[in-house]
């Protein structure tokens, strides 16, 4: 008699990879282009890596004196504390006062995974996340896992073609009281100090637990320090918070998954407690982080020099991508194509949205093989001098077929 297997009546599950990629894989067309990787991409298309890691990956095969011991369940404390310095500020009286710590994290949700545990075993009586439509796919599941119920919300106003701070204060109001709002991209929202203390003004009467995502500093204005100002005039301002710290992106080491969930408080003796509970929780969920990708990063901001030369080369991805988008909408202007296309370098970090609707979108998905999310959100670095012109033609063609014609796809 045949043995039947303990594991006949498990499904195969769907596949994380989304539906978009999905369909690019499966595309057989020569012409077919995907703008929405998480990566940031060099002219040539390939995954950006900054210069000076290479440079510390030879010097680290070659170092006879690294111990290769396992670490705690905190990480690397080196790396931690160089993390936390660059996120805010060495002179930071947070820092100073021993409130702002942080553990170790291990791939882009990592941070996410252990923030949810904690808040769904400590801070019961807030079962309620908000999530911005960019990170939904990729942070939303976490927090759906832990029983949280998950609400998405945007702030990109199509009709107007910007962030519209009203759009976030409005789903703050009718929050509902205590919930956490995970706010992605902070360097990326574009607003003012005024706009943020508004903003803050709801978020303390509400008391809403803000989860930041900071998953690329340095690689919205070119300035690491400018990228996090307004997550340390959180600080001044009294908030307690999390913030989740990718740091694989803005050194180009996308496969190390290097993080770290940072927790500020109002005191060290609460920071204290807070931790060993982080501890407990990443113990259970991976024990030992890998060292190699903190190895790298820590040697890079522990020297003025080499965090000189990465500094620089964040700035020059920058640039690059500011010239790029400059460079999308004077093609689409000499085009002739129909509206104003300000609203793209208006925008500032990698991803931004075209400002399409969607049969646009679908028209580029279905007619002209390009790949962009239905929220019309790409990535710029994937724009280049060898597809530049292809994208604004069809962009141009889109727009001008599908106005005043609901059917052109059925065409």
């Amino acid at each position: 008699m045949p043995t039947l297997s303990v594991f006949m009546d498990v499904p195969m599950a769907h596949k994380l990879e989304g539906r978009l990629l999905k369909s690019y894989k499966q595309d057989a067309n020569h012409d077919k282009m995907f703008l929405a990787y998480r990566v940031c991409l060099n002219e040539d298309g390939d995954p950006w890596v900054s210069p000076v890691v290479k440079k510390i990956l030879l010097q680290i095969a070659q170092d006879p004196s690294l111990n290769y011991e396992y670490t705690d369940g905190m990480g690397m404390k080196s790396f931690i504390q160089a993390s936390l310095e660059l996120l805010f500020g060495r002179h930071s009286q947070a820092i100073v006062e021993n409130r702002v710590g942080g553990v170790h994290t291990v791939g882009d949700n990592g941070a996410f995974q252990l923030g949810a545990r904690f808040l769904r075993t400590w801070r019961q009586d807030s079962k309620v996340v908000y999530i911005a439509s960019f990170q939904k796919e990729l942070h939303g599941p976490v927090f759906q896992d832990m029983g949280f119920t998950v609400h998405e919300y945007t702030f990109w106003d199509p009709k107007q073609m910007r962030m519209d701070l009203n759009i976030l204060i409005n789903v703050m109001k009718q929050a509902q009281h205590g919930s956490i709002f995970a706010i992605g991209n902070i360097a990326d929202l574009n607003l003012t100090q005024s706009q943020w203390t508004k903003l803050m003004s709801t978020m303390k009467r509400k008391q809403i637990f803000p989860f930041f995502d900071v998953p690329s500093q340095g690689f919205s204005s070119g300035d690491p320090n400018e990228d996090s100002k307004i997550l340390r005039y959180f600080v001044t301002q009294g908030f307690e918070f999390f913030c989740s710290q990718s740091l694989s992106k803005n050194f180009g080491i996308y496969d190390e998954g290097v993080g770290v969930l940072a927790v500020v408080t109002l005191s060290n003796q609460y920071l204290q407690r807070v931790l060993s509970q982080m501890v407990k929780f990443a113990n259970d969920l991976w024990f030992n982080p890998p060292t190699l990708g903190p190895r790298i990063i820590t040697s890079i901001l522990c020297s003025p020099a080499l965090q000189g030369e990465w500094k620089y080369s964040l700035k020059r991805v920058v640039e690059n991508m500011m010239l790029i988008k400059e460079k999308v909408k004077e093609k689409l202007r000499l085009l002739g194509t129909p509206g104003s296309w300000d609203h793209i370098t208006d925008q500032k970090g990698t991803h931004s949205y075209l400002g399409l609707n969607s049969q646009q979108l679908e028209y580029l998905v279905k007619k002209k093989h390009i790949y962009i999310p239905m929220n019309g959100r790409i990535n710029f670095t994937s724009v280049n001098a060898n597809n530049i012109d292809y994208i604004t033609q069809s962009i141009n063609e889109a727009v001008l077929l599908t106005m005043g014609s609901e059917k052109f796809l059925q065409k």
